[in-house]
Order: structure tokens, then C-alpha cells, then sequence
């Protein structure tokens, strides 16, 4: 492939579930994905491989089995894989775009040919449904393919305005050293966006995933190696938090991309921004960190459209989505007419495993993860009325109802805080404006949903709303690469939009040369 024979970016088509060969395809890889279990995944720094048990992920659906076995890197390991980045980044920048763009179409390739096993070994470790892992990989495999076409179009430069007797030109050359640092509930696709993206440009990565999900992440590194990403320009580093703050913390990381909690977020912001002894360079910060995600149906919304929008952007894979819908303004008139059938929609949700096909909410990640759903649960109960709820079955896992809650008072921390879980808030509105003026008091502006007939609502909302993605008539998850470039405003996060035109300028830094081309005379 050159510069001049790239393809159209189209979007991986997911599964369709409804054929019975590609659900028998799924049980298959299924059963190979279990035989292999658990999954050993070593801290990997250029060549060198150091396997370890220290980490264990296990399936939430049946925490008695270890999905994955990984090492945990130490302090030293840390500063290691910053050294062999380094080393790694001084050959990695000299590659060409075009072979830069060609080594992650590859990768792109050996994920697409696994697609089922790695569908399946989410399935395991983070217990997410088969269409909602499936969409995981396929995003994985977008991402990559494109950046890479991105790549090749920001190794361009950019036209400038040019004079009689002087040449201008913009430039793009990588930053350095990135840290990645990625959660469990994409774990392909949003560490293989982050990753992907940085080395795109040229730069040199170190990875440290999230500690529920290391087998994924560890999949996602053989893949890039496996494309032709140079072993010292992308490490692997499993472990716990401690591991990300030495990271962030090294003078000789010079970019960090991260996508979790506000808290940790913040931690990271503060901590990138101390300039250590002898570095010489400020360091950048990529965060998406959540949201508390509005839903507004005014009065003449189509509930027939709305209701199994909202139910599932709330639901599906539990809520567990920064993206996911957990408020509900809707406008007093037909407030009784959504609620009672919201009610009858979510009552007949089907919380099961999450490899039983038709299951709409799968068990949340960890124990943790159950506790603090249900402690939001019953302040909900407390607070104000249950509207509805869908039973968890009796077995073991980490399984939560999902709740429709509604009567809170305005001051209920179900409002405001990210309760990542399947419980939904409705709230009656006096009409459209009002809504608005909740949406705007908020300190999260990630994603938005509206659901309204007139066009001028639609306007309206549109030009006041703060979030950074909003969707009308539709559902509020599910952002596609290239269609909608995904990212929030506010305390949602920092940078450009994942998926989008602009997303790789974070891990760049602007050249410009101007060249004075009058003749001055001959070197002889």
C-alpha cells in the first residue's frame, strides 16, 4: 500500500447472531478458549518476557475460574520499559508512514482471523455478551485500520499560505514516550485505540492494562508484534494501580492516554503535570473519564422509539459503559405514560450469564463492583420509589437487578454520581428547557440523548447541550469509528475525540519551517 492506494475506511460488520453457524462458530471458540484457560500473561519489555501469578483475572459470571495468570511489574520493570522505549522510539519514528500505516493493518489482520476466540475470551474475562464482545474486537480492528489510514494523511503536513520567495511547510513528528493506561470494560478495543493511535504518529508505547482484563491486553501486544510493531516500541506492564503512577511519574514518558475514573483522572492530571529534575519537556494528557449520561424525551417523543433505546443504553452489558444513559428528563405530560413502560420493558430483561445468547445484563465485573451497585440501589429504594426491576438469578457471580428508579430528591447522589451498574433515574421535567438546565448543572458532558419530533427541539438542544456526544432518536451508546468520534467535555475528559479526524494530534508535535528561496549564491 502507498499514499496514493488507500482504501475507504468502512466499519467491521459485526456478527449476525441469528444464523446458526455463527453461533456454533462462537460455541467453538468458546470451548478452545476454555481448554486454554487460565491464560498466562508475562511483563513483556523488548525481548524479554518475565511471567508471573501476582495478577489474577477471574469470570464474573463464575469467580471460582482464573481466566488469566499474569505478572505484576515492578518499580524496576517500569523503568525498564521506559528505557527500552526509548531505544524503541529512535527506530519506530524513521519508519514511514505508509509501512508505519501497513504494520497496523496487519495487526488489524491477525485479530480479524482470531475474531471468535478473542470474542470468547471476553466473554470469560469481563462477561460481556457475545454481540457486545463481538463489537469490542470489531472496534479494535477499526481503530487500527483507521489510524493507519490517518497516518498517512497527517505525514502530508498541512498547506499553508505561501508568499513569492519563501517556502512554509507544517510538520508532523511524534511526541516520545506514551504510557497507555486502559480499563477493563473495552478491553480490546480502547486499548487498542489508545495504543494504536500513538504508534501511528511515530511514537514508542508501554502499556499497562487494567488488572481484571491483562489476558486481553496481552493479546492485543502479540498482535501489533505479530504486524510488524518493532518488540522495543510497545511494552506490556500488568499490575495494579501503583504501576500507572510510576508511569505517569517517569521523567521519560512525555505523553499518557488514559481512559478511566474521575478520580484517577484527576490523580494523573496533577501528577503528569510536576516536571522532574532534568526533564525537559511538559508532559500531555489524553483522559476520557466517564459520565453521568442524560436521556431527554420531550413531550411529543415517540416512546415506541424511545423506550427500547433508553432501556438499552441503560442495560446493556449492565450499564457498565462511560457512555451509558442513568438519567431520564422527561417532560411532566407523558412522565406516567414512559414510566409504566420503561417498567414493563426493563421487568422482562434477562439477567443471566454472559454466554447465554439472549442475555441482556450480564453480572458487573467484580464484587466491588456488585457492592457498591447495590449500596446505590438501596439509597434509591430509600430515597424514592422502584419503579421496576429485573431479578438476578440464584448463582454464583456478581450479579446486580436492574432498577428503575424514580422520586428522588434533587440532592440524591443517584443523580450525580457515576454508579456504573443497571440503575436508571427517571426525573419529571416541566418540558425540554428545563431539562436542559439539569444537563447544563451537571459536571459530567460526555454523552446526551434526546428524543423529540419537532425539529426546532432538536435544534435547540443542540446548540445548548455541553456534552460531546449527543444522539437524537437513537440510543446514546455504541459510537462507531469514523461516524461518531467519541469523547466528553467538562470533567469527562481531556483531548480530541477517539475514532476521529483529530484524534491522532495529541500524539504529535507541530513543525514549521520557513525557508527564505531567493538566490543568496553558489557554494562552490
Amino acid at each position: 500500500m502507498t499514499a496514493t492506494e488507500q482504501t475507504p475506511f468502512a466499519n467491521e460488520p459485526v456478527l449476525e447472531l441469528r444464523r446458526a453457524s455463527v453461533r456454533a462458530g462462537l460455541q467453538e471458540a468458546l470451548a478452545t478458549v476454555e481448554a486454554r484457560l487460565p491464560v498466562e500473561v508475562p511483563v513483556r519489555i523488548g525481548a524479554d518476557r518475565r511471567a508471573g501469578d501476582a495478577v489474577i483475572s477471574t469470570d464474573p459470571g463464575a469467580p471460582e475460574r482464573v481466566v488469566a495468570r499474569a505478572a505484576a511489574a515492578t518499580s524496576d520493570e517500569v523503568q525498564a520499559a521506559v528505557a527500552e522505549a526509548s531505544r524503541g522510539l529512535a527506530r519506530w519514528r524513521a519508519v514511514a508512514a505508509v509501512d508505519r500505516a501497513r504494520a497496523l493493518r496487519a495487526a488489524a489482520a491477525w485479530l480479524r482471523e482470531r475474531r471468535l476466540e478473542l470474542t470468547a475470551l471476553e466473554v470469560r474475562e469481563c462477561a460481556k455478551p457475545w454481540l457486545e464482545a463481538d463489537a469490542d474486537v470489531c472496534e479494535a480492528i477499526d481503530f487500527l485500520e483507521y489510524y493507519a489510514r490517518g497516518a498517512i494523511e497527517l505525514s502530508r503536513g498541512r498547506e499553508l499560505v505561501q508568499v513569492s520567495g519563501e517556502r512554509n511547510d507544517m510538520s508532523y513528528a511524534p511526541r516520545g514516550v506514551v504510557a497507555v493506561i486502559s480499563p477493563w470494560n473495552f478491553p480490546l478495543a480502547i486499548p487498542c485505540g489508545m495504543t494504536s493511535a500513538a504508534l501511528a504518529v511515530g511514537n514508542a508505547v508501554v502499556l499497562k492494562p487494567a488488572e481484571q482484563s491483562p489476558a486481553l491486553a496481552g493479546a492485543l501486544v502479540t498482535a501489533l508484534r505479530a504486524g510488524g510493531i518493532p518488540d522495543a516500541a510497545i511494552s506490556l506492564l500488568p499490575g495494579e494501580g501503583e504501576v500507572g503512577a510510576a508511569l505517569v511519574a517517569h521523567p521519560g514518558v512525555h505523553a499518557i492516554a488514559f481512559t478511566g475514573s474521575l478520580p484517577v483522572g484527576r490523580e494523573i492530571v496533577r501528577s503528569a503535570a510536576v516536571v522532574a529534575e532534568g526533564q525537559h519537556h511538559f508532559k500531555s494528557v489524553v483522559a476520557e473519564l466517564g459520565g453521568k449520561n442524560c436521556v431527554i424525551v420531550a413531550a411529543d417523543a415517540d416512546l415506541d422509539e424511545a423506550v427500547p433505546a433508553i432501556v438499552g443504553s441503560a442495560f446493556a452489558y449492565a450499564g457498565q459503559k462511560c457512555s451509558a444513559a442513568s438519567r431520564v428528563l422527561v417532560a411532566e405530560p407523558i412522565a406516567d405514560q414512559l414510566l409504566e413502560r420503561l417498567a414493563g420493558a426493563v421487568e422482562v430483561l434477562v439477567v443471566d450469564q454472559a454466554q447465554t445468547l439472549g442475555t441482556d445484563v450480564p453480572p458487573v465485573i467484580e464484587a466491588a463492583a456488585r457492592e457498591r451497585v447495590l449500596r446505590y440501589g438501596e439509597l434509591a429504594a430509600r430515597e424514592g420509589t422502584v419503579v421496576a426491576s429485573a431479578p438476578p438469578p440464584d448463582e454464583p457471580g456478581w450479579f446486580c437487578p436492574a432498577l428503575v428508579v424514580a422520586d428522588l430528591p434533587e440532592n440524591s447522589s443517584v443523580l450525580s454520581d457515576e454508579i456504573f451498574g443497571p440503575v436508571l433515574a427517571v426525573q419529571r421535567v416541566r418540558d425540554v428547557e428545563h431539562a436542559c438546565d439539569v444537563v447544563d448543572g451537571l459536571a459530567f458532558a460526555l454523552t446526551g440523548g434526546l428524543f423529540a419530533r419537532d425539529p426546532e427541539t432538536v435544534r435547540r438542544v443542540r446548540d445548548r447541550t455541553p456534552v460531546g456526544n449527543l444522539y437524537v432518536n437513537r440510543g446514546i451508546t455504541g459510537a462507531m469509528v469514523g461516524r461518531q468520534p467519541f469523547g466528553g467535555n467538562r470533567l469527562s475528559g481531556t483531548g480530541l475525540k477517539a475514532g476521529g479526524p483529530d484524534y491522532l494530534l495529541q500524539f504529535v508535535a507541530q513543525r514549521a519551517v520557513s525557508e527564505n528561496t531567493m538566490r543568496h549564491g553558489l557554494v562552490v
